[in-house]
């Protein structure tokens, strides 16, 4: 039996705990006896989250079992914690053979040290402010969970469902993480290295209304000539007064925004289709399965086939 153990405070976000909660509480059903599921906090207190729910743990911190599993969740608390609290974490984090952060949970451990010397990750809205306040931690703005050996820090909200899935998959088995996703109807998990945007949501809203329609237009049509000169006459500007405007009120190249659109629109057929690598290959404007190829290599690290084998969830049994 593995206990896992979900720290409390103030202030924190509740779907930080519920989220991942609930994968484990899944799995205990699933599989009776394999998890022991506890909530503690500093003086044994209920604690009210940020949505103003309030959460009665099932005793201090200084009684609780010792963790297998020891999970910090964030929100609005985690960012001027107790020391109280990093200190306890600095004693028995190291003694837990897995720890985990949820958002700005991260914060939390970076305060007590025990991201030192690791890759992590958090919120977006808060990863340069953990890259400043704590320079012996690498960063990741990008993934929305990252695994460096015990530690796993995972990226805003939801994201701690993801890494919650990847955790139980890896304990129990894909089957079991498969039918808790399917249960609380989500991926079986977003592979750890997808940004935790949307191309849509990661670039900026254009101020122009023709930019702004032409990036929506460019979501619905991946398979169309979405070249710089092709997009500067629907935009009606020049090739070189496009790129400068595109980038300046999106924050990212005409050439980026197209990948990711064309990543993203690729993934999902492998996700959610039966359809053929070649026929996606085409439908998401790559043209070849070797050009989606490559692109999948250099961006997620791994081929079309492999990703969909990966995350592809197989059809229920009737």
């Amino acid at each position: 039996m593995r206990t896992v153990l979900v720290v409390l405070f103030d202030d924190v976000q509740s779907l930080d705990v519920t989220g991942p909660l609930e994968v484990f509480t899944g799995a205990e059903k699933l599989a009776p006896g394999t998890y022991r599921i506890r909530m503690a906090s500093l003086d044994g207190g209920p604690v009210r989250t940020s949505s103003g729910l309030t959460v009665v743990p099932d005793s201090t911190l200084a009684d609780a079992p010792a963790p297998h599993t020891l999970l910090v969740p964030g929100g609005p608390g985690a960012r001027g914690p107790d020391p109280r609290l990093t200190d306890w974490l600095r004693e028995h984090g190291p003694r837990a053979e897995r720890l985990v952060s949820v958002c700005t949970g991260a914060i939390v451990l970076a305060q007590a040290g025990l991201l030192d010397g690791r890759r992590a990750t958090t919120h977006w809205a808060y990863c340069a402010e953990l890259a400043r306040d704590h320079p012996a931690v690498t960063v990741e703005p990008d993934p929305i969970y990252v695994r460096d050996g015990p530690v796993s820090t995972s990226a805003g909200v939801t994201s701690g469902i993801d890494l919650a899935l990847a955790l139980v998959e890896e304990d129990l088995g894909r089957h079991a993480a498969l039918t808790i996703a399917r249960h609380l109807v989500v991926f079986l998990r977003r592979p750890g290295n997808q940004a935790q945007f949307s191309a849509q949501l990661a670039a900026q809203t254009a101020c122009r209304e023709p930019l702004r329609e032409l990036q929506q237009w460019i979501t619905e049509h991946p398979d169309d000539d979405l070249g710089v000169d092709s997009l500067a006459a629907r935009a009606r500007l020049s090739p070189r007064h496009f790129a400068r405007a595109f980038r300046a009120e999106t924050g990212m190249t005409p050439g980026r925004y197209v990948d990711r659109v064309r990543l993203e629109h690729a993934r999902r057929l492998l996700e959610d289709t039966a359809d053929g690598i070649e026929e996606i290959s085409r439908a998401s404007g790559y043209g070849t399965p070797e050009a989606m190829r490559r692109a999948f290599l250099k961006s997620l690290g791994t081929a079309p086939a492999e990703y969909r084998r990966r995350f592809r969830p197989a059809t229920p049994a009737h």
